[in-house]
């Protein structure tokens, strides 16, 4: 989302059409706008809209001062950011999943950051809450999340326990009339701002249970995390729980075991597989169209044969992944998508994302390292984007796991 993208010339522009974007102005080399509906292409357009007036003016400012927009979340919570596949009836916007998929790129395409914001409340904190709360637990959180009237995070990660998350030490224990919640959560996301937090713990059986802990509950804290090089616009930090008392009807009542989590990750990992390919169509757009317009030895760079080359294999990588996502969330939608599939999307978009950026950085030579242009921050964001939601290896080894019925991580 270059500021210099309106000085291309006449020429330039055409020859930028001609290429990889669409009549509508989107990367779209093998017409896959053919496959989405009017809705799909409507939602699509509004949420780049939003992102155009409400983030991409700001975010260089916001991730060099790593600063968060609480102002965002209400703004999120309009636009229909929050819980886009929950029913209307509790605030969401009843779409499928491939306007969700469309959101969170649009979104990412302005940062990462500001799509965790999202996918968090979203994937991790509504659809528990829908899928296996109360009807009571409905109703009193999913309007006020939706709307952006509260904030929410999400407490599976501890400091002892990442891509194990089944040996997490995060205790319940049951007190009669209460429970009793003891234990430490690190890398939230949302959390030194959220008002309510959807938290994973053993219960006395050593059995996983869902909490809804909410802000003001005596003995929660949330500190934050400073000093961050990736995700600078976002807020990180983590939950602490010191004899935190848990009303027995904060419980998630339709789940327990380590399936409870693991589904919301899924959720979660759909959202990213879409979303680092908003980033990686960023660093594209913005490297096509500095190849054009920047000129060495009389002529723009993009007639040179390796500057070619680091654009078509971009826009290829792009393409492959954009109709892997397309299809997985076809799948989706017919709640036939298994969680090694969505895995494997989420590894490869960050991956495609990663590798993109760090090309599109070498196309914008000295200028790629300044917040003139948007690559530095899509790289270091992504590279928070490769490892949580589970890391580049453990996916690999769950396709792996998947394919020989062999589990290598245990």
């Amino acid at each position: 989302m270059s500021s210099q993208a309106d000085v291309l010339s006449p020429k330039a522009q055409v020859q930028q059409n001609k290429g990889s974007l669409n009549a509508a102005g989107f990367t779209d080399y093998y017409d896959i706008d053919a496959l989405l509906t009017e809705e799909h292409k409507l939602i699509r357009q509004s949420m780049r809209d939003f992102v155009k007036k409400e983030i991409s003016p700001n975010i260089e400012q916001w991730a060099q001062q790593a600063h968060f927009p609480s102002e965002i979340v209400r703004k999120f919570g309009e636009v229909g950011a929050f819980g886009p596949t929950i029913p209307t009836e509790y605030g969401g916007g009843g779409l499928d999943y491939i306007s969700y998929g469309l959101i969170m790129q649009e979104i990412e395409r302005g940062d990462s950051g500001m799509r965790s914001t999202a996918s968090v409340q979203g994937s991790l904190v509504m659809f528990p809450i829908y899928q296996y709360g109360s009807e009571e637990q409905r109703r009193k959180y999913l309007p006020k999340l939706a709307s952006g009237e509260w904030l929410g995070c999400f407490g599976l990660t501890e400091p002892d326990h990442g891509s194990n998350p089944g040996g997490m030490i995060t205790k319940l224990e049951d007190k009669g009339d209460y429970y009793l919640l003891n234990g430490a959560k690190l890398w939230i996301s949302n959390s030194p701002e959220c008002q309510v937090a959807v938290v994973w713990a053993k219960d006395d059986n050593g059995r996983i249970r869902g909490v809804i802990v909410e802000r003001g509950m005596e003995g929660f804290t949330t500190p934050e995390i400073h000093n961050k090089w990736s995700l600078r616009a976002s807020i990180t930090g983590e939950l602490v729980f010191e004899d935190v008392r848990i009303p027995k009807e904060n419980v998630l009542p339709n789940i327990d075991g380590l399936k409870g989590p693991l589904s919301c990750l899924d959720s979660a990992r759909y959202g990213i597989a879409w979303g680092a390919l908003g980033a990686a169509i960023d660093c594209y757009e913005s490297a096509l169209k500095y190849s054009l317009q920047r000129e060495q030895f009389g002529k723009p760079i993009a007639s040179f044969q390796l500057q070619q080359r680091k654009l078509a294999e971009m826009i290829t990588e792009i393409t492959k992944a954009q109709l892997m996502v397309w299809r997985l969330g076809m799948l989706k939608n017919e709640g036939k998508a298994t969680s090694a599939q969505i895995s494997m999307a989420k590894r490869n978009s960050v991956e495609i994302a990663l590798e993109i950026a760090r090309e599109a950085r070498q196309i914008h030579g000295g200028m790629g390292i300044t917040g003139e242009y948007p690559i530095m921050r899509h790289m270091m964001n992504l590279e928070s984007v490769v490892t949580y939601e589970g890391t580049h290896d453990i996916h690999l080894l769950i396709t792996g796991a998947d394919i020989t019925g062999i589990q290598a991580f245990k």
